[in-house]
Formats: C-alpha cells, sequence, structure tokens
C-alpha cells in the first residue's frame, strides 16, 4: 500500500510561483511513475506532468510546458512540482498520484494510487 500527502498549494498572482511537494509512504516508491494531476470546478481531473522511476524522462501537457518543472527524491521518498508564471487557468486541486507499473500514462485510470489534493488558486 503506498500513501501520498500532498503540500504546497495556496493563493497566488498570476505570474507568481508554488511549489508543490508529495510525501510517499512504500518501500518500492522509487520503482513507481510519479504523476501530477489537476481539477478544476466543473471539468475532469486532467494530467499535468509525470516522472519516470529514475528521473530520466518527464512528461508534461502543451500548457504547462516550460513553466512546470516536475523533480523527485527517491531517497526521501517525495516528488515535487515547480510553478512558475502561474495563470489563473492553472487554478485546480493538485493531485499526486502514483503508477506501481512504471508506465508512462497519461490517464488517471492508470494510476493506482492518490492523494488527497491541494488546492492552487491563481487571482488575475
Amino acid at each position: 500500500q503506498v500513501q501520498l500527502v500532498e503540500s504546497g498549494g495556496g493563493l497566488v498572482q498570476a505570474g507568481g510561483s508554488l511549489r508543490l511537494s508529495c510525501a510517499a509512504s512504500g518501500r518500492t516508491f522509487s520503482r513507481y511513475t510519479m504523476g501530477w494531476f489537476r481539477q478544476a470546478p466543473g471539468k475532469e481531473r486532467e494530467f499535468v506532468a509525470a516522472i519516470m522511476w529514475s528521473g530520466g524522462h518527464t512528461y508534461y501537457r502543451d500548457s504547462v510546458k516550460g513553466r512546470f518543472t516536475i523533480s523527485r527524491d527517491n531517497a526521501k521518498n517525495t516528488i515535487d512540482l515547480k510553478m512558475n508564471s502561474l495563470k489563473p487557468e492553472d487554478t485546480a486541486v493538485y493531485f499526486c498520484a502514483a503508477d506501481p507499473r512504471g508506465g508512462s500514462s497519461w490517464f488517471p485510470l492508470d494510476y493506482d494510487y492518490w492523494g488527497q489534493g491541494t488546492q492552487v488558486t491563481v487571482s488575475s
């Protein structure tokens, strides 16, 4: 079983930055693909970024490329999402998720473990 706990959300003005963190439990964390998803009110949950077990491969949705950076520290069982140049359309609840099969999926159903989410609000 894996437990994920997000932190770091908050309110920021457009153009500002936030860093989200996700702390994971579980001895095999280093083998999992880890992802960040987000869900805005009235919208479906969508992929934001993912990082493979080794940290050598990362993936981003087009709208966040060049602004967001995902990273992981397997020794500390943590992943981060550094978000720069935030826009009002980035406002959502952000979720950390784990894929124990180590895939490169963008689909929420392929991730078995989820955190509770952290709210990010970007004001214009």
